[in-house]
């Protein structure tokens, strides 16, 4: 009987259930939160990094097309707001201080293409999920910012304006001058993604390797970069009519300006769901 007794094993201790679904669930958010995190450090699948691109060129024709008509200025194109500056030195602007406008719009492009390009440097790749993802957000809080300064009444969001052509308002530069900032990210990014045969902001380029292309008349599937700028010639002529009719039927500035943030942010939304380059 003292023999069984010795030779009976001991009971089994009684494991803390409770502690190692806690350790399993913690293991499991961190992976989750790792996978993340990580999501934003992959390349993104170069077939279809041009697709927000052509987005990107309706937005261009758009935005240029109201606030040309609305301000005298582009804020995307600025080969004529070169000319405006240029003949703003002989007095020859068609509204008074146009040149200012164009000047502004000019700097701040340019200050634009600086920012966006040392800030592609210092994040790493210009094909970076997380690179792209940044840059359009702050483009789109841009686009709405200008959208709000009109809409808030800072400035004359009507169309056609009933102010006095005489009357200078210098606080229209301000959103001239967060349009031109952001539009400097779209070129950006396209040289960054390594699709700089759709430049988002350039048209006489554009066109001339469009129609010097040797491969113009290939087969559809033949030669895809024809088809890009082709796409982006169409996409940023139809943005321009639209822009024209949307401030002609609303009488205001505002509404083209916010159809363009709403595309940024699509496109924003875009590249975080975009699917990532497969290494061979």
């Amino acid at each position: 009987m003292l023999d069984e007794e010795k030779a009976a094993p001991p009971p089994p201790k009684p494991t803390n259930t409770s502690s190692g679904s806690s350790s399993c669930e913690h293991l499991d958010e961190t992976n989750h939160r790792t996978g993340f995190l990580s999501k934003f450090s992959d390349d993104l699948d170069p077939r279809f990094v041009y697709l927000p691109l052509l987005v990107c060129c309706f937005a261009t024709g758009l935005t240029d097309g109201t606030l040309y008509n609305a301000y005298g200025t582009f804020v995307s194109m600025q080969t004529g707001n070169t000319v405006f500056v240029a003949l703003g030195t002989s007095g020859q602007n068609n509204r008074p201080f146009g040149w200012a406008r164009s000047l502004t719009s000019i700097g701040s492009f340019i200050v634009g293409c600086v920012v966006f390009s040392r800030f592609h440097a210092l994040v790493g790749r210009g094909r970076q999920r997380r690179t792209v993802f940044i840059s359009f957000l702050v483009q789109t809080i841009f686009v709405a910012l200008a959208a709000g300064i009109v809409q808030g009444g800072l400035i004359d969001g009507r169309y056609p304006s009933r102010r006095d052509p005489a009357d200078v308002d210098f606080a229209e530069l301000a959103p001239i001058a967060l349009l031109s900032f952001q539009a400097a990210g779209q070129i950006v990014n396209s040289r960054g993604l390594g699709v700089a045969e759709v430049p988002t902001v350039v048209i006489t380029t554009l066109l001339c390797d469009l129609v010097s292309d040797p491969a113009i008349f290939a087969p559809f599937a033949a030669n895809p970069k024809r088809n890009k700028r082709a796409a982006a010639f169409v996409l940023t002529l139809v943005g321009a009519i639209a822009g024209g009719f949307i401030s002609k039927a609303t009488g205001l500035v505002q509404n083209s300006l916010w159809l363009v943030a709403a595309l940024k942010l699509a496109i924003t939304v875009f590249w975080f769901f975009c699917g990532k380059e497969k290494k061979a």
